[in-house]
């Protein structure tokens, strides 16, 4: 099972690079065409985006607006996306800045959820496309900080409770992690999860000792979740 899994990831590895391009537009069109059809709707009155954390994290930090602390008023630099190739962050970026364009131009409340990598039992066997395409650039998410998880039982009470608190104060976005993957045992076993060589997350040794540069926040959707999660990493 592991080597026949193995074997998919590398598949779609090769493939992933000619079709992501064209997959940050596909993103952006469904997200335009779901907000549409909700907004089109006279029964929903709200709604919840999931959107990504790779829509927050990648940011260009020579830029003198730079801040360490990424939380749901950062957003990923839309230039230093495509200089990098990291089409996954860029379409997840576009996607939820055209929900957002469409809320307020149709009058539709929304509040999106970025969530970190998702896992769970056999989800990223299920899902190794979308888990490939997250960990573009997984090397550097690791050695400065931001290579975070959510379990997606987590991430669907996240939903439930962000949605029941638009009634009241929910509101924008919410970033939603529950672990921080900031150790180099804790690397290993993610590559050994989803059937990824360890380089490809860990990188070589001299990486290992990487002084983290970023701290993750999701401290807003902890104010509303009745069992929170993590609320801070800190290094």
């Amino acid at each position: 099972e592991k080597s026949y899994l193995y074997y998919c990831i590398a598949s779609k590895q090769l493939l992933l690079s000619d079709i992501q391009k064209s997959m940050a537009e596909i993103e952006v069109r469904a997200a335009e065409n779901v907000m549409e059809a909700c907004a089109r709707t006279p029964s929903i009155t709200r709604c919840v985006f999931t959107s990504s954390l790779s829509a927050c994290v990648w940011q260009d930090n020579s830029q003198s607006d730079f801040t360490p602390v990424i939380n749901h008023a950062s957003w990923s630099t839309e230039s230093f996306c495509i200089e990098k190739k990291l089409w996954y962050a860029l379409g997840k970026m576009r996607a939820e800045k055209a929900a957002w364009r469409i809320s307020n131009e149709r009058g539709l409340k929304l509040t999106t959820i970025c969530p970190a990598l998702i896992t769970g039992p056999e989800f990223c066997h299920r899902n190794p496309t979308a888990t490939i395409a997250y960990l573009k650039g997984a090397q550097e998410m690791y050695s400065q900080g931001f290579l975070a998880s959510v379990d997606v039982t987590k991430l669907a009470e996240a939903h439930a409770s962000v949605f029941k608190a638009m009634n009241n104060e929910a509101s924008g976005r919410y970033i939603c992690f529950d672990h921080v993957i900031d150790t180099h045992s804790e690397a290993e076993k993610l590559a050994k999860d989803i059937g990824m060589p360890k380089e490809k997350i860990c990188g070589d040794a001299s990486n290992n000792s990487s002084i983290h540069r970023f701290e993750l926040s999701n401290e807003k959707l902890c104010r509303i979740m009745s069992r929170p999660l993590r609320c801070y990493s800190e290094y």
